[in-house]
């Protein structure tokens, strides 16, 4: 499957969440686990779909780091979501939407890039965007 296949399968996880953000994980071609925001649902403001997806995978997984793992996410992940890919030793983000297209859509940002936190120098990470940004971006409609 292509990085478009995959982030298409991330907008439909978007459509489950509280918020219209979707995350996968992704190794080896298979799909470990989905996740999308339940920041309103769980009362927890860690509860983006990057971090759901990540724990669910560690989780199902039973390993600490997703080495070799990509990291599907509709919208630029975040400092924290982007940092925690980096603790979980995710190989590589593929995004959709920008942080800045997110804010002119109405977001709430940290006008942080997930290129600077993946090259922060603790573990490179490989950041790839703007696939089906503007599919992505509809979702804020």
């Amino acid at each position: 499957m292509t990085d478009q296949d995959w982030m298409k399968m991330a907008i439909e996880e978007a459509r489950k969440g509280d918020a219209p953000y979707g995350a996968l994980i992704v190794r080896d071609d298979s799909l470990l686990t989905g996740g999308f925001n339940t920041t309103k649902r769980d009362y927890d403001p860690t509860a983006h779909a990057e971090v759901n997806a990540i724990r669910a995978a560690t989780k199902r997984q039973v390993v600490r780091l997703l080495e070799g793992c990509t990291l599907y996410a509709t919208g630029e992940p975040c400092v924290m979501c982007a940092g925690a890919a980096v603790w979980a030793g995710v190989s590589r983000i593929v995004f959709g939407a920008t942080v800045e297209q997110l804010a002119e859509a109405g977001q709430h940002q940290i006008h942080v890039s997930s290129f600077s936190v993946a090259r922060a120098g603790f573990r490179e990470i490989e950041v790839v965007g703007g696939v089906l940004a503007d599919e992505v971006l509809k979702l804020f409609a």
